[in-house]
C-alpha cells in the first residue's frame, strides 16, 4: 500500500454547482466552505499529516471584483469560525502564496490564525492563496541567483513555499476538469492524480475515501521497473 503523507486538493466546481441550481455563484462558494470543513476534519481523523487546499490562484483575480471580494470575506469568516477547532485538534495552518496581495482584513485574520496554530503538531493545513506554481518556481530561481547559489533540484525545492513539507502523494481535482491549473507544478512531478466530476460542494468524506481507495490500488514506481520498485 503506498504511503500518503501529503494530500492536495483542487477545489473546483463551486460556481457551476450554484448556477446549475439557479443560485448565485456566491451560494456555491459558501457551500464549498462547508465541504472544506468536513474534508479537513476527515483528513485529521485519518491522521494524514499534510493537507493542501487550492483556495485562490493568482489567475482568480480576473474574476468579477464583487466575487473576489466575497471570496476573501468568506475566507475571513471561515477562519474565524474554525480557529478554535484548529487549535483544539492540533492543526497548524500554513499559507502557500503571496500574503501581501491579500486584502488587509483577511490578511490580518490569516496572520492571527497562523500565530495561534503555529505549534500544532497533529496535521498541517496549507491554503494555497494568491498562489501561482510558475511564479513560485521563478521566485525560487531569483533567490538562488541573488545568493549566487547553485541551482539544483534540492536547492530549488528548499526555496519553494512547501520547503518543509513532503511533495504531494495524491492530488484530487473535483468539478470535472482534467488539469493542474498552475498548482504545485514542481512538487507534483510524481504525484498520483485523481479527477472526479463531483463538484466541490458535493464532495463528501465518502468521496474522499473513494479517492483514497483508488490511490491504495496504485503502484508508485518513480521511474523504476515493476520488479525494482
Amino acid at each position: 500500500m503506498p504511503i500518503l503523507s501529503h494530500l492536495a486538493i483542487i477545489m473546483d466546481g463551486n460556481g457551476r454547482w450554484a448556477q446549475a441550481r439557479g443560485l448565485a455563484r456566491s451560494a456555491g462558494h459558501r457551500a464549498g466552505t462547508l465541504a472544506a470543513r468536513e474534508i479537513v476534519r476527515e483528513t485529521r481523523r485519518l491522521e494524514i499529516p499534510n493537507l493542501t487546499l487550492y483556495t485562490f490562484s493568482r489567475e482568480n483575480w480576473r474574476r468579477p471584483p464583487q466575487e473576489v471580494t466575497f471570496l476573501f470575506e468568506l475566507l475571513r469568516e471561515f477562519l474565524s469560525q474554525e480557529l478554535p477547532e484548529l487549535e483544539r485538534t492540533g492543526i497548524r495552518l500554513r499559507v502557500l502564496g503571496e500574503l501581501d496581495g491579500i486584502p488587509s482584513p483577511t490578511r490580518q485574520v490569516l496572520q492571527h490564525a497562523l500565530r495561534r496554530t503555529a505549534h500544532g503538531s497533529a496535521m498541517t493545513l496549507a491554503l494555497a492563496l494568491n498562489y501561482s506554481g510558475r511564479l513560485e518556481i521563478v521566485r525560487a530561481c531569483q533567490q538562488l541567483a541573488q545568493q549566487k547559489a547553485p541551482i539544483t533540484e534540492a536547492s530549488l525545492a528548499a526555496h519553494l513555499c512547501t520547503a518543509d513539507m513532503p511533495d504531494p502523494d495524491l492530488i484530487i481535482r473535483t468539478g470535472g476538469e482534467l488539469r493542474l491549473s498552475n498548482f504545485l507544478l514542481f512538487q507534483s512531478a510524481y504525484s498520483e492524480l485523481y479527477f472526479t466530476d463531483t463538484p466541490w460542494p458535493e464532495f463528501t468524506p465518502e468521496h474522499l475515501h473513494r479517492a483514497l481507495e483508488d490511490f491504495r490500488r496504485r503502484q508508485r514506481r518513480f521511474g523504476a521497473a515493476v520488479e525494482e520498485a
